[in-house]
């Protein structure tokens, strides 16, 4: 059974296709991905009508990409998997329409997948897959959570961010620094010539003692460290740069060893776009190690947003019997959207 997957919840469009014939997990045959971060730069952030305009032009040829990369053609797809949700509506729109049409035309079944449950499988395509269960660390963008993961499909939400997640905090935090868009990976690389002791910053709802997440006062802290610098804040801004990553890095590698000590379970799995982070991964590796855990990554190409993410959750629920593979054509799209909704 061969899966095409389409992702375009924001700036990313990403197709892929796999193989999800018997084997356990997936195999990714083929991939293209085209980012729009070139574009969003002008505007130091991600303009939605411009997006979904820029999906427009590039999801046909991503396809026709992948195709010839895999030998495969259109006729010879079982499903079309596509992004319903969470994302920019007019994005998703995009994605969905172009796939509920391809798989119209050709008679084969659509399927809308949630986008982190694409994220939070990814680590499957890796070259060191987990086995369930695990608890999940999901930083992706607007999201971090914690869950406790039992097998596709069997999430249980341990903690969340309740204002501005990981990834929005080194976002935020960089462009307050002057760094441009997307400000995330230029704020972790200006951290590397920092002393991340130089400033003392807050670590929110580190001894809360449940597992939930705030980083919009850390947001505050560093705004407010920005405005005492004034002009001194260029020499200073690796400092602060690198205070910031520590901050946070503390706050998700301590939340996720208290996950893992209170389901006891041994192994971690660390997905999306913050899970890329170089020093993130150098904290967690140690403690892990230290404590007899399994600690599991996406493989870099995989953390940011794309098609070969959908393709993989969208073959594991049909090979779980957790999706029919239904010729509805007919779509909507679901801009917020709960994990839990999609269960």
């Amino acid at each position: 059974m061969r899966v095409l997957g389409i992702e375009s919840s924001c700036d990313e469009t990403g197709v892929a296709l796999v193989d999800a014939s018997g084997a356990a997990v997936p195999r990714l045959l083929g991939q293209a991905l085209h980012s729009q971060i070139a574009m969003h730069q002008a505007y130091g952030g991600v303009v939605p009508e411009l997006a979904s305009r820029d999906h427009i032009r590039r999801v046909l040829p991503l396809m026709a990409e992948v195709m010839v990369q895999t030998g495969c053609t259109p006729a010879e797809v079982d499903v079309v998997a596509y992004t319903r949700g969470p994302g920019l509506a007019g994005a998703l729109l995009v994605g969905a329409g172009v796939a509920c049409a391809l798989a119209a035309s050709l008679g084969k079944p659509a399927l809308g997948v949630h986008h982190l449950e694409g994220h939070l499988l990814s680590p499957f395509l890796s070259a060191d897959p987990p086995e369930f269960p695990f608890v999940a660390l999901l930083v992706s963008g607007g999201h971090t959570q914690l869950m406790r993961v039992e097998g596709v499909g069997r999430y249980e939400l341990l903690g969340e961010s309740i204002d501005d997640a990981a990834g929005e905090a080194f976002d935020k935090s960089a462009k307050l620094l002057g760094l441009p868009y997307p400000g995330g990976p230029h704020l972790a690389r200006l951290a590397e010539q920092g002393d991340p002791q130089a400033f003392k910053l807050p670590r929110p709802l580190l001894h809360s003692g449940d597992l939930d997440f705030s980083f919009a006062g850390l947001k505050t802290a560093v705004l407010t460290q920005v405005q005492k610098l004034g002009d001194g804040l260029h020499q200073r801004a690796p400092d602060l740069a690198a205070s910031t990553q520590a901050a946070i890095v503390e706050v998700l590698l301590k939340k996720s060893l208290m996950a893992l000590e209170r389901t006891g379970l041994q192994r971690l799995v660390v997905a999306g776009g913050v899970g890329a982070n170089a020093r993130l991964r150098e904290v967690l590796d140690a403690a892990c190690r230290q404590r007899g855990v399994r600690v599991h990554y996406p493989e870099l190409e995989l953390c940011t947003d794309n098609g070969a993410m959908i393709a993989l959750a969208a073959g594991m629920r049909l090979q779980g019997g957790l999706a029919l593979p239904e010729r509805r054509y007919s779509f909507d799209v679901k801009p917020r959207w709960g994990l839990a909704e999609a269960l």
